[in-house]
């Protein structure tokens, strides 16, 4: 058994359209295949982890001979957005799709919003880029005080607002409110503060987001290593997406070497359990700007923190590196992408690197993890443990 995992998820970093885009729009897709081929990318310690070595996939073929295990994984559940990639990794399938508005969302939901939060009035409504609508509406937002509602393609209820303007505690009590609200038919996965400040006459958005997630089930990989002794503790938004269920630490990160900062010093006094990190800039600086530049050297970056992760494992640690869906910054719009997603594992004791192939469900991951601890066996999914070992 391994005493520690390090799970470690880069937000968005797809490895090519699902067998089932087109039904969501996404033929084409390709987060990682792109970045290499529009701009090249030099990713050492994740080529030796077998990254470049995945069947099927559009990324070149190197001389590195392998030393983890590799492959790619294909979403069950109905979605593509960060919810249902993590919950499936954990052993959730989401059959239903969560709902999504885009044309605004409706009167009632509206009006409930100003009533129960106490907001005089409200900005926007509708589907929008967030770094575009703040700077639409930042001055009405700054002479009104009204706070910007937006959404997108994913299941989201965003609230931006001037940190001078509504305070971060009350934008998170009004975010925590319409959480309530939205529930039954109106059930979006996630709730999200945005808020933002003016620099250099142009409104941007800090680091204190935080989202309001609903609850995912208990029965799946974290409440059932809580509730047999294993410590779990959350980096960066790990908690928000799983609203706290199953996690005993937290803390929430500024950007991704601030989480990997965080994950490195789990690592040197966390020395049992999951330590599960996730990495949000690839998604929200990159993916959805469509800044494939800084998408590449975001990636790059990583790969030079990963090998101070290597460095640092010891003989019973596993490591695990996957993302949770695309976000391919060379695609039309700025939503997310449906995509297999790659899969790295590796342990010191791994004489040579194993071909993983296809997995039919992100589960997979998860079970892994499960049977690993000896924890009960996830609602779905197969575990890997005996390949990987």
């Amino acid at each position: 058994m391994f005493k520690r995992v390090i799970w470690i998820i880069l937000d968005s970093v797809g490895i090519g359209e699902a067998p089932d885009a087109d039904a969501f729009g996404d033929l084409g897709a390709d987060t990682l295949g792109h970045i290499v081929e529009k701009r090249g990318l030099r990713v050492p310690n994740m080529e030796k982890l077998g990254l470049f070595a995945i069947d099927g996939t559009a990324l070149p073929k190197t001389e590195v001979i392998p030393i983890g295990a590799y492959g790619k994984a294909e979403e069950l559940s109905n979605g593509k957005d960060t919810t249902t990639g993590h919950w499936e990794m954990t052993g959730i399938y989401t059959k239903q799709a969560f709902p999504t508005y885009p044309e605004g969302f409706p009167k009632d939901v509206m009006d409930a919003f100003l009533k129960q939060t106490g907001c005089k009035g409200y900005l926007g409504n509708i589907v929008a880029s967030g770094t575009r609508i703040i700077n639409e509406l930042g001055d009405e937002h700054i002479r009104t005080g009204y706070p910007i509602i937006y959404t997108s393609a994913d299941s989201v209820f965003q609230i931006a607002a001037h940190e001078d303007i509504i305070p971060i505690d009350e934008l998170y009590r009004i975010c925590g409110t319409a959480r309530e609200i939205l529930k039954g038919e109106h059930a979006v996965a996630r709730v999200i503060a945005r808020p933002f400040i003016k620099e250099n006459d142009k409104y941007v958005r800090t680091s204190n987001r935080r989202d309001f997630s609903l609850k995912p089930t208990e029965e799946s990989l974290l409440p059932y290593l809580k509730e047999a002794g294993y410590r779990v503790t959350a980096v960066g938004k790990i908690e928000d997406i799983f609203s706290g269920v199953g996690i005993g630490d937290a803390v929430h990160t500024k950007n991704n070497t601030d989480g990997m900062d965080k994950t490195i010093d789990f690592m040197e006094t966390q020395h049992e359990g999951l330590i599960f990190t996730n990495l949000v800039e690839f998604d929200s600086t990159w993916g959805h700007r469509r800044d494939l530049e800084g998408y590449a050297q975001g990636l790059e970056s990583f790969d030079n923190r990963l090998g101070q992760v290597i460095t640092k494992m010891k003989e019973d640690d596993l490591l695990i590196i996957n993302a949770d869906h695309g976000c391919d910054p060379t695609f039309r719009g700025t939503d997310h992408t449906r995509e297999y997603i790659p899969v790295l594992m590796y342990h010191k004791g791994m004489e040579e690197g194993i071909n993983l192939g296809v997995l039919n469900t992100f589960a997979d991951i998860g079970a892994t993890i499960a049977d690993n601890f000896g924890v009960k066996k996830l609602p779905i999914g197969e575990s890997l443990k005996e390949r990987v070992v």
